[in-house]
């Protein structure tokens, strides 16, 4: 039987994948997402989320989806990978996900059918077109300058591509580099990690979101305590140290995880 239903719990509540079910709004991950909604609906066209890495940007992306779902004037594309090696490559990736015949023979060919395509979608049909690119880090310098070049279609009044880079820090370097890029972000977000009263707010909402009914904290306080040291707050590794301590708990059949097990964790991980 799995660890999470011995505990009552319906599902595995500290998973590290970008479920937007278990996307706790702090702070900072809920200003993030305020502020892209506002910048979408505007088409307002570059925003950049910044933070590092295990801060959450993955999940943010995922909410981010989740919250125009039905709505159906928006169209996200989302790219996962934007390590194209070349700008033909990159483009041609870019046509084909958009939908557009690729039966072309050059980034001109690639750049009009794209141009071509934003303006029919977005001020024939009315739709919003949105590209969403994770692990923007990724993304080289020729590439980046394609992106400029997307972000020159528009109207008198909006953009008609926004664009949505989640990135690492690492990623300003090289922006800088690309004449007039920064001139083109309207939104740019730092995501912080989380302080010790939240890490607890998001251990105790991962545990509701799976189905945990109980009337006591299966983490004490101390527990919190630790865990919020060792992880720096990063909500990835918040999760990974949850997820062994229920685990453990379980294993030794606890009804209450610790300082104590938390510390044995820690210094496993120490020894490794």
């Amino acid at each position: 039987m799995s660890y999470y239903k011995v505990l009552g719990l319906e599902k595995e509540p500290f998973s590290t994948s970008p479920d937007p079910e278990f996307f706790y709004h702090s702070t900072s991950h809920y200003a993030a997402l305020n502020r892209l909604e506002i910048a979408i609906r505007l088409r307002r066209g570059l925003c950049l989320i910044l933070g590092d890495v295990g801060t959450g940007k993955t999940t943010l992306s995922r909410a981010l989806l989740q919250a125009f779902k039905d709505e159906d004037n928006f169209i996200f594309h989302m790219i996962l990978d934007p390590s194209h090696k070349t700008e033909y490559q990159f483009l041609q990736g870019l046509v084909k996900m958009f939908g557009i015949d690729t039966s072309f023979n050059s980034t001109i060919d690639f750049k009009e059918a794209l141009e071509k395509y934003l303006f029919q979608k977005g001020v024939e049909e009315k739709k919003n077109i949105v590209l969403l690119i994770d692990e923007g880090q990724k993304i080289n310098l020729e590439n980046l300058e394609v992106l400029r070049t997307l972000l020159n279609f528009e109207t008198n009044e909006y953009k008609l591509l926004q664009v949505v880079i989640m990135a690492q820090m690492e990623l300003i370097p090289r922006i800088k580099k690309v004449r007039n890029f920064l001139d083109r972000v309207v939104l740019k977000y730092t995501i912080n990690p989380l302080d010790e009263k939240e890490t607890r707010e998001l251990i105790d909402f991962r545990l509701h979101q799976a189905g945990y009914s109980g009337h006591k904290n299966l983490f004490n306080d101390d527990a919190v305590r630790l865990i919020y040291q060792q992880s720096k707050g990063y909500p990835r590794r918040i999760c990974m140290l949850c997820h062994d301590a229920l685990v453990t708990a379980v294993m030794q059949k606890r009804l209450v995880i610790d300082a104590d097990l938390i510390m044995g964790l820690i210094s496993q991980e120490v020894g490794l």
